[in-house]
C-alpha cells in the first residue's frame, strides 16, 4: 500500500493541481515579502522643443523667444514605507496562510486519494478471495456431479439430483464471472490512478491483514484527531486569514508614512528669459504622508463584513470540530465492531473445522454420504472466506479511523 500511496502522488492530477496551487501561493508569498523593500523608479526621456511666444497681458507686442531645441529628462525616485498600518505586514501573513491553506487543501486531497485507494485495494483482496472459494465450490460441485452421475448408472440416484446440482453449478459459474468482472473494474481504476500500463494486474499483498494495530482508547483516537485532523488545520487557518482581513480593512483607515528621496537632471532650463541651455540638477529627500478620508465612510461596511466573515470562520471550525469528533467516534465504533465480527468467525472457522473432521472420518469408515462430506467442505471453505473478510473488513475499520483522525 505504501507503494501505491507513492505511485498515486506521482501520478494523480488532482494532487498535481493542488501542488501547482501551492507553487503559486509561495510565488504569492515571496511577492508580498517584497513590499517590505523601499520602491525605486527612474525615467529618462528625450524631447524636441519648439520656440515659445510671449506677449504683454493685453496680447499685443508679441514676439518669438529662441528656445533650445533638444531637452532631456532624468528622474530617480525612491520611496520607504515606514508605517502603514499594518498592511504590509498583514498581507505578508495573509500570503503565508494562503500557501498555509493551499498546503492543507493538497494534503486533504492526498488523504482523501489514499482512502479511496485502500478501499479499492481492500475490495480487490477480498474480491481475490471469494474467486478462489467459488473455485474450490466449483471443482467440489463437479466432482459431486460425477459421483451422482455415476450412481444414477447404477440406479440408486434420481436425474432430478442431477439437474440439481447442475443448476447448482451454473449458479457458481455465473458467481465466478461477476467476481472477475468487478475485479477487472477495480484493477483498471487502480491502474488508472496510478498511472501504470492497463495491461498492469494489481495483486494485493495479503499480509496487510495481519500488520499489527495501534490499540488506543477512544479518548486518544478523539485528541489524535484534535492535533492532526485536516479539516480542523483548515477551519483555524480560516478564522487566522478573516483575522488578517479584518486588519487590513482597519489599516485602509490609519494614514500612510513614508521617507522619500528623489533627483532630478532637467535641461534646458526654460524657467528663464531667454531660456538656458544648461541642465538643471535638483534633489531633495523629505517624509511623506498620506491619509484617505474617503476611506472613514467608506470602509465601514468593508470592516463590518469582515467581522462577519471572521465570526462565520470560528462558526465554521465548531461545525468542523463537531463533525470530525462524529467521525472518529462511529469509526471507532465500527472498528470495535470488527473486532467482534472478527472473533466470530474464528469461531466459526473452528467449528466448521471440527465438523469437517468428523464427517471426513464418517466418510472414510461409510457412515456418511458424499453430499454429507461436500456439505462439510463447503461450509469449511465458507468460514474460511468469511474470516479472511473479517480480517479485511478489520483492516478498512483501522484505516477509516486513521483517515478520520487525519493520519492515513
Amino acid at each position: 500500500m505504501k507503494e501505491m500511496f507513492l505511485l498515486a502522488e506521482q501520478s494523480s492530477k488532482s494532487i498535481l493541481a493542488h501542488q501547482i496551487g501551492v507553487d503559486e501561493s509561495e510565488s504569492g508569498l515571496k511577492s508580498a515579502r517584497a513590499d517590505r523593500l523601499p520602491d525605486i523608479a527612474s525615467s529618462l526621456s528625450f524631447s524636441y522643443l519648439g520656440n515659445g511666444y510671449i506677449t504683454d497681458r493685453n496680447f499685443s507686442n508679441g514676439k518669438s523667444i529662441y528656445i533650445p531645441h533638444y531637452g532631456n529628462n532624468f528622474a530617480l525616485t525612491v520611496s520607504q514605507a515606514v508605517f502603514t498600518g499594518g498592511a504590509v505586514t498583514s498581507n505578508i501573513r495573509l500570503a503565508d496562510l494562503t500557501y498555509q491553506m493551499a498546503e492543507l487543501n493538497k494534503d486533504k486531497d492526498v488523504q482523501r486519494i489514499r482512502y479511496l485507494l485502500t478501499g479499492y485495494y481492500l475490495d480487490l483482496y477480498k474480491l481475490g478471495n471469494q474467486s478462489e472459494v467459488l473455485k474450490s465450490n466449483i471443482a467440489l460441485t463437479e466432482k459431486l456431479i460425477e459421483n451422482i452421475r455415476q450412481r444414477h448408472d447404477q440406479g440408486v440416484a434420481l436425474k432430478n439430483d442431477i439437474t440439481r446440482y447442475e443448476l447448482q453449478m451454473s449458479n457458481l459459474k455465473l458467481q465466478q464471472e461477476n467476481v472477475n468482472n468487478s475485479r477487472a473494474i477495480i484493477n483498471h481504476q487502480l491502474v488508472t490512478v496510478l498511472g501504470l500500463d492497463s495491461s498492469t494486474e494489481i495483486v494485493p499483498d495479503t499480509s496487510i491483514v495481519n500488520e499489527s494495530q495501534t490499540l488506543l482508547s477512544e479518548k486518544e483516537w478523539q485528541e489524535h484527531a484534535a492535533q492532526n485532523s485536516i479539516d480542523l488545520k483548515r477551519a483555524e487557518t480560516n478564522i487566522s486569514i478573516s483575522t488578517q482581513k479584518v486588519k487590513l480593512e482597519r489599516s485602509e483607515m490609519l494614514p500612510k508614512i513614508a521617507l522619500i528621496a528623489e533627483a532630478h537632471l532637467d535641461g534646458p532650463v526654460t524657467i528663464e528669459i531667454p531660456a538656458l541651455n544648461n541642465n538643471f540638477n535638483y534633489w531633495f529627500v523629505g517624509v511623506g504622508v498620506k491619509y484617505s478620508l474617503s476611506s472613514l465612510f467608506k470602509n465601514n461596511n468593508k470592516l463590518r463584513s469582515s467581522k462577519l466573515a471572521l465570526n462565520r470562520s470560528r462558526a465554521e471550525k465548531e461545525l468542523a470540530a463537531q463533525q470530525t469528533d462524529n467521525a472518529v467516534q462511529a469509526a471507532y465504533v465500527r472498528l470495535n465492531e470488527a473486532h467482534s465480527n472478527l472473533q466470530t468467525q474464528e469461531k466459526s472457522l473452528q467449528l466448521a473445522l471440527q465438523n469437517y473432521e468428523v464427517i471426513d472420518k464418517r466418510y472414510h469408515n461409510d457412515l456418511a454420504l458424499l453430499t454429507d462430506m461436500l456439505d462439510a467442505s463447503n461450509s469449511r471453505l465458507n468460514a474460511e472466506l468469511d474470516l479472511v473478510n473479517a480480517r479485511i473488513n478489520l483492516t478498512y475499520c483501522y484505516f477509516t479511523l486513521k483517515y478520520a483522525c487525519g493520519e492515513l
